[in-house]
């Protein structure tokens, strides 16, 4: 899919993808279109592809070429053309976010979009920008920043949503009140999914402000006399480079606080299990003296005088019960109960 946006005063408008009628046949009272400012390529053909290449003399790199990790193959200039890639997320409202590459080339004023999914900030920008709202679109290097803040306040609304999750994860890792200990170990098991959940999102979160960080700052560093940035746009690329470092940070902290939650909820459960084996092990030692006792009294040797006495029995009863409270009272004074 193309789509082409033009610019009006304060707005953008979306102009007819097909392709334009020549000036020798086009009717005298026409209204020309507006020029175009943005080309955006979502999943596009192979027609798609060539006309933009054709009308802007640049070469847009294939889906297999965005998606290379390489920093040469992300960010660079050719053409006369700044070719910039990026890591965005889509499917933020799900448990399992998904990441693609977007490519953004700024030649002079146009820029042009290239991507393979439907990110949620492409929407609400379009949506904002083809409505008079006060802010101005003087070109693609405008449109670009704009389409990047919308990018970076997602991500900063999912991180709000993950740390006031990870807070609750917190909560009933240390506040939680089972009945029974294998009901508490199978809530602490389900944490740890949750957890590995939370952690994974966020690492997809910190790549995607990684990404955005070195596109903002490549950006940045580019002089061409043909880019002459007003001051807005100065103040709003360092905004955008504040932004994403304090989110990655935040990020970095969240990640901090999963793995102690995670190294917490191993921990109690095995504090548990030992509980458990705790248990085992007092009773067979509280138990052990009177099997001994009854181990004695149960061999049957022709001469053992307490066979004949009337009170052998309770006594012999007597004493494996002594043998069991004597144990049990040390363990207890011992705090090991």
């Amino acid at each position: 899919m193309l789509r082409i946006y033009g610019r009006d005063a304060d707005r953008l408008i979306l102009r007819d993808a097909t392709p334009a009628i020549p000036s020798d046949i086009t009717p005298p009272d026409a209204v020309p279109a507006p020029q175009p400012v943005w080309f955006d390529l979502i999943s596009p053909s192979l027609e798609e592809t060539a006309r933009v290449q054709s009308e802007l003399g640049i070469l847009l790199p294939t889906r297999d070429e965005m998606e290379e990790i390489e920093l040469s193959a992300r960010l660079y200039q050719e053409d006369g053309a700044e070719f910039m890639t990026m890591t965005a997320l889509t499917k933020l409202d799900g448990e399992e976010p998904m990441k693609t590459p977007v490519t953004f080339v700024l030649k002079g004023p146009t820029l042009v979009t290239v991507r393979h999914a439907e990110p949620k900030p492409f929407t609400i920008f379009c949506n904002r920008a083809l409505r008079s709202n006060g802010q101005t679109y003087g070109g693609g290097d405008e449109i670009m920043l704009g389409l990047i803040e919308a990018i970076i306040d997602r991500l900063a609304d999912v991180l709000e949503r993950i740390g006031n999750e990870i807070d609750g994860i917190s909560r009933e890792v240390f506040r939680g009140k089972s009945g029974t200990v294998s009901k508490k170990t199978q809530d602490l098991q389900s944490l740890i999914d949750q957890l590995g959940q939370k952690g994974d999102f966020l690492s997809s979160v910190r790549e995607s402000l990684v990404s955005i960080s070195r596109l903002v700052a490549y950006h940045a560093a580019l002089e061409s006399p043909q880019r002459k940035p007003s001051k807005e746009t100065r103040q709003m690329v360092k905004l955008l480079q504040r932004d994403a470092l304090s989110l990655g940070d935040h990020a970095t902290f969240l990640n901090g606080k999963i793995n102690f939650l995670l190294d917490a909820t191993l921990g109690l459960i095995n504090l548990e299990q030992n509980q458990i084996i705790k248990i085992f092990t007092v009773a067979s030692v509280v138990f052990l003296p009177p099997t001994l006792v009854a181990s004695v009294y149960g061999m049957n040797f022709a001469m053992m005088p307490e066979l004949n006495w009337s009170l052998g029995y309770p006594w012999a009863v007597l004493l494996m019960v002594a043998s069991a409270a004597l144990p049990f009272y040390y363990f207890k004074r011992r705090g090991w109960l």
